[in-house]
């Protein structure tokens, strides 16, 4: 046993020292990183269209409430003027009148045809007699036409979604007085996208096709800076992101957007390195008699190629070597 025990001793020193591939010490070095603003985004539907009403009358039937998902020329209400009805009774009147005409007049022509072959007419008299009932039946072409366009505005009376979507708005309701133009409806289709206001100052920085974070439910998504309205109101650019999968539950809903304005250059470390002792920072540096710790006052962190980094603003410089905590010891 005691020839045993120095082996067995050594076994347990090896197994306890044994552990994971150390790192390799980090030479600070200045690195550029892209600075972020964060703004709020407005989700928008990129077709917002009012559904409106082609005649003026009474509302008289609505189909739809905000909220609803509509296909693209779904009916939506139903518009009402009593006046047409009236109109086409007055045609069909006057249209039964000049049928009675036109047949009065085609009997005279008959019988004057049968008098000109006898030779007891004139051919003029005929002919008069010819334009009379060519006329009476322009007559009632003419009325036809007439009752067909009122019918078709009574059909237009149908208020219509323009797009497929969702029903944002209905600023009507059952019995009102709509007139022509009136907007009986607003429908949102074609997807949604997200419309930012960005500070001026920050106009040069935007670039069509830049990555975008978002923060939707605690978690970043990433979209693309579509495009950037060059119109400048209040002191802001107004620019769209394109985002995929976006909800449109609820337009108008705000979110939180990151999108880069510029890069610097800025020491940086990884986060893992840095040692927290009495609410200081340090990191182990390399000196001449070994690592010392040495005081930094931290930044952000950024993922900087999958890596945690953080950067530095004061305690380092480039060119100091930064021993990872693992091969220190240090926890």
């Amino acid at each position: 046993m005691r020839r045993l025990f120095p082996a067995l001793l050594t076994f347990l020193l090896l197994g306890i020292t044994a552990g994971p591939t150390r790192t390799e010490p980090v030479a600070v070095a200045a690195v550029p990183v892209t600075e972020w603003k964060a703004i709020y985004g407005t989700v928008e539907a990129k077709d917002r269209i009012p559904a409106r009403a082609r005649i003026g009358g009474t509302l008289v039937a609505l189909s739809v409430a905000e909220g609803d998902v509509v296909a693209a020329g779904q009916e939506l209400a139903r518009i009402m003027d009593d006046k047409l009805d009236f109109q086409l009774a007055a045609l069909a009147a006057q249209r039964d009148a000049l049928a009675a005409q036109l047949a009065n007049a085609v009997t005279d022509l008959q019988r004057g045809e049968d008098l000109l072959k006898s030779g007891v007419t004139t051919g003029q008299r005929v002919d008069a007699l010819r334009t009379q009932v060519d006329v009476l039946k322009g007559q009632a072409a003419s009325l036809e036409a007439q009752a067909d366009v009122i019918l078709q505005q009574a059909k237009e009376g149908a208020v219509l979604a323009p797009v497929g979507g969702r029903v944002l708005d209905v600023p009507m309701a059952k019995g009102a007085v709509v007139m022509p133009g009136e907007a009986v409806a607003v429908v949102g289709g074609g997807g949604t996208f997200l419309r930012i206001a960005v500070p001026e100052r920050h106009a040069t920085a935007l670039r069509a096709g830049d990555r975008i974070v978002v923060t939707e439910g605690g978690k970043d998504r990433e979209g693309t800076l579509a495009r950037i309205y060059p119109l400048i109101e209040g002191g802001r650019v107004v620019a769209d992101v394109e985002i995929d999968d976006l909800p449109d539950s609820f337009v108008g809903v705000r979110m939180l957007v990151r999108l880069p304005v510029g890069k610097r250059a800025a020491l940086m470390v990884p986060n893992a390195d840095v040692v927290t002792r009495s609410g200081l920072d340090f990191v182990w540096v390399q000196g001449a008699a070994g690592a010392v710790l040495r005081s930094i006052v931290p930044g952000q962190v950024q993922d900087v190629a999958g890596v945690e980094m953080v950067e530095v603003i004061s305690g380092l410089v480039a060119g100091d070597i930064v021993v990872p905590v693992a091969e220190v010891g240090d926890e």
